[in-house]
């Protein structure tokens, strides 16, 4: 993470135990609350038992909001099946600590990127009992667009066709698997080009993937139920 106060949250791992023994208690309570990283408190089941000030704003939350939500509620689709399993490792106590990418949804649904760090905070006895967050949004606004997978961006045909781009199928393979004529898959695939704002075949894909619209990992590539209206 690139903001300097992950420096000073690289602590808590052994800090918050309890969050009980002084000095510890008073020294974790402002770290929380001061910091400029989004921190949240998780527990076993990713529920949120308590965010500090910058993820609360993050979200558009007031003071206690979030309380009780499913943090992976607030993940893209793109990256919530990865990252909740690096949550269930953390939980397991198969892994201490992990970091990766993160793409969330924000105030108004608005989608952000970002660095995301998971921390097994362990008890007294050794036992994993909670999960520190701590959320860095990109600042630049010049990277590739996300879409919201709750905004419906394609047809079920339109669907179908870009799945089958997407595996390299031909016009003359598209038309017999969907009962179409060669100008109409051409038709559906020109109208693609038009909604993803792309000139070529190609650029179609990469911008789907880019968008978060396939899963990644999957062949033959699947169009996300998200993204499709029914």
């Amino acid at each position: 993470m690139k903001n300097a106060g992950l420096d000073s949250a690289e602590i808590l791992p052994d800090a918050p135990r309890n969050w009980s023994p002084e000095p510890y208690r008073d020294n974790y309570l402002a770290l929380f609350e001061q910091s400029l990283v989004c921190i949240a408190n998780l527990d076993l089941e990713f529920r949120i038992m308590e965010a500090n000030q910058s993820f609360a704003q993050q979200f558009a939350w007031s003071p206690g909001q979030g309380t009780g939500r499913d943090f992976c509620e607030l993940l893209h689709p793109s990256v919530q099946g990865k990252l909740k399993n690096e949550l269930i490792r953390l939980a397991d106590g198969q892994s201490p600590r992990f970091a990766d990418h993160l793409v969330a949804l924000g105030a108004q649904d608005a989608v952000f990127r970002g660095e995301m760090t998971g921390i097994a905070v362990r008890s007294g006895v050794g036992r994993v009992d909670r999960i520190l967050v701590l959320v860095d949004p990109e600042e630049s606004e010049n990277g590739p667009q996300i879409a919201n997978a709750r905004r419906k961006l394609f047809s079920p045909m339109h669907a179908r066709i870009l799945e089958g781009v997407a595996s390299g199928e031909s016009t003359v393979q598209l038309a017999t698997k969907l009962f179409l004529s060669r100008g109409g898959v051409e038709y559906h695939v020109s109208s693609l080009l038009r909604k993803l704002k792309v000139t070529n075949r190609p650029a179609l894909i990469s911008k789907s993937y880019s968008l978060g619209v396939f899963a990644v990992g999957q062949w033959p590539p699947r169009v996300r139920p998200e993204f499709v209206s029914e």
